[in-house]
Parts: structure tokens; C-alpha cells; sequence
């Protein structure tokens, strides 16, 4: 709790205790939630915030490097405390997103790189298919 208060400080936020349980929700889980799966989440904790609030938050710690969103092609952003470029694997039955380590791509990125000539600042790649559960 004291580490996520830090950084809000250190980005200039004010800490409150709802941004303090979004983060460090997100920072102590490895499921990617939707703001509206936060939101029920954080409820019986904090029941007068509201789903906007969620939004407003992620929104704002999205903005300030501390979270990344992600879009994998469903109806909302799912949310990550990882913001190192990497990337993600979808089930498409299940919709559970997972990290995939950075050095999987590291070949990838290099090779995108020599052939457009682009200096590579940044990715978002994502794999789809059946998690072991659903096949």
C-alpha cells in the first residue's frame, strides 16, 4: 500500500483511498480485469464509488504510465500494472488473458525493425486460441 502511495505522489497525484485500491488491485493480480470487473471487485470495500470512478482512475493512471490498457477485441478495455511492452495470449472461449514474456518477440521486434526501417518505440500483440481449460 505504501509503495502505491509513493507513486502516486511521485506522479503528482492525490492519494486517495479508491485510486490506492485500483492500483493496487491491478498490481496484485495477473487477470487483466474490465473497470466494471474492478468495480465489483472494490465494492463491498468502498460502496459509495461509484463505476465512474473506476473509469475516471483507470483513466488517469493510464494516462501517468502507472497501468496500461488493453484492447483485445471485446466489448471493454481490460487493464494491466505491467506497462513493459509485451505481449498477450486470448482465449476465445473463456476470454482469460495472460502475459507472454518480452523475450519471446525479441527476434520478432528486430526483424520488424531491419525490414521497415522504423525505429520500434513500442507494441501491442496479441495471440488468440483456446486456453487448456477450454480445449
Amino acid at each position: 500500500m505504501e509503495e502505491a502511495a509513493a507513486l502516486l505522489k511521485q506522479k503528482g497525484l492525490k492519494v486517495t483511498p479508491q485510486r490506492l485500491a485500483i492500483l493496487n488491485l491491478l498490481r496484485n493480480t495477473k487477470e487483466h480485469p474490465t473497470a466494471e470487473t474492478i468495480y465489483k471487485k472494490l465494492a463491498s470495500d468502498f460502496p459509495t464509488m461509484s463505476l465512474a470512478t473506476v473509469y475516471k482512475t483507470l483513466e488517469i493512471l493510464k494516462n501517468m504510465g502507472l497501468i496500461q490498457e488493453l484492447n483485445v477485441g471485446e466489448s471493454s478495455f481490460r487493464y494491466d500494472a505491467n506497462t513493459n511492452s509485451h505481449p498477450h495470449v486470448v482465449c476465445i472461449s473463456c476470454g482469460k488473458v495472460e502475459d507472454l514474456d518480452e523475450s519471446l518477440l525479441k527476434d520478432v521486434l528486430e526483424e520488424v525493425s531491419q525490414y521497415t526501417d522504423y525505429k520500434l518505440v513500442d507494441q501491442k500483440l496479441y495471440f488468440y486460441g483456446y486456453c487448456p481449460i477450454c480445449r
